[in-house]
């Protein structure tokens, strides 16, 4: 077995997992019901196999999107968190509940079909950072709320 360890879960830090074996196939699927699911273009998502998954802190709501789909997500925040086919071994996580989302990348894209007219033309607009962004008073505001990007002691119970 692979020495690899992921971690993730959602925003609040309600839900917690880890992943002890390489991550799957990574890819970005533009279909309507991930554009619903997501409130934005579609999901990045990458499969963990069940066999080396388990929940670490919490357990997800779900919502059957179709009657063999269910979507995992937090019933507290609200985030996004798998998707999951009836008799699929493995989560098809979203890669942004990973605590490294840069563990993985994305090597292919389905749903295309649904793909926004403007998605092609996100990667050429002008960027600026967060501090660039915003005057001083309001960074200042900015305090961030979210579980950190990594296990703690209330994870591992």
């Amino acid at each position: 077995m692979s020495g690899e360890v992921h971690t993730g879960g959602c925003q609040c830090g309600a839900v917690r997992y880890r992943v002890t074996g390489p991550l799957g196939n990574c890819g970005v699927c533009h279909c309507r019901m991930c554009q619903k699911a997501s409130g934005n273009f579609g999901m990045v998502l990458v499969t963990a196999d069940l066999k080396h998954f388990d929940w670490t802190r919490g357990h997800p709501a779900e919502f059957a999107s179709t009657p063999v789909t269910r979507r995992g997500f937090c019933k507290d925040c609200g985030t996004p968190l798998y998707m999951h086919d009836q008799g699929d071994h493995a989560y098809e996580l979203c890669v942004g509940t990973l605590d490294d989302p840069d563990a993985t990348a994305p090597t292919h894209a389905v749903g295309i079909e649904s793909k926004r007219k403007w998605f092609d033309a996100l990667a050429g607009l002008p960027g600026k950072t967060t501090k660039e962004d915003w005057e001083p008073e309001a960074l200042a505001r900015l305090v961030n709320q979210q579980h950190p990007d990594h296990d703690t002691p209330d994870d591992l119970s």
